[in-house]
């Protein structure tokens, strides 16, 4: 009699969990169009980024500044991350913007490398 109702509890249980897993993973439709409609916009922009001939530094600045944006956007939304735990952000964000940072510091350092050399290498040719 024991085990009959243990069994009873442990369906009802999994039962209660199905529903809770299947109304938490559903989001509203709307949303993922409207993203799909900010993502179209600023592929848009990118595009006339080009279309515009923008040259130099602000042209690289807006390309990746939309890059960003899409890729922040597919992230949180498609990927589900905004409905995520802060912990689990955290494991997955913060380690990419450390890998950007320390990538930022040695394109700093070669530039200041390359420099160094030309300066010292090229004062013994003339």
């Amino acid at each position: 009699m024991a085990h009959a109702e243990g069994h009873q509890h442990a369906q009802a249980h999994a039962q209660g969990q199905q529903q809770t897993h299947a109304q938490g993973q559903q989001h509203p439709i709307g949303i993922y169009l409207k993203i799909w409609g900010l993502l179209f916009v600023l592929s848009a922009a990118s595009y006339l980024v080009d279309y515009f001939h923008f040259q130099g530094y602000l042209r690289w600045f807006l390309i990746i500044v939309f890059m960003l944006l899409k890729a922040g956007l597919i992230v949180a939304v498609f990927m589900h991350m905004m409905w995520e735990r802060l912990a689990l952000m955290y494991a997955i964000l913060v380690p990419t913007l450390l890998l950007m940072v320390l990538l930022g510091i040695g394109a700093l350092e070669a530039d200041y490398t390359f420099f160094t050399r030309g300066v010292f290498f090229l004062k013994g040719l003339f």
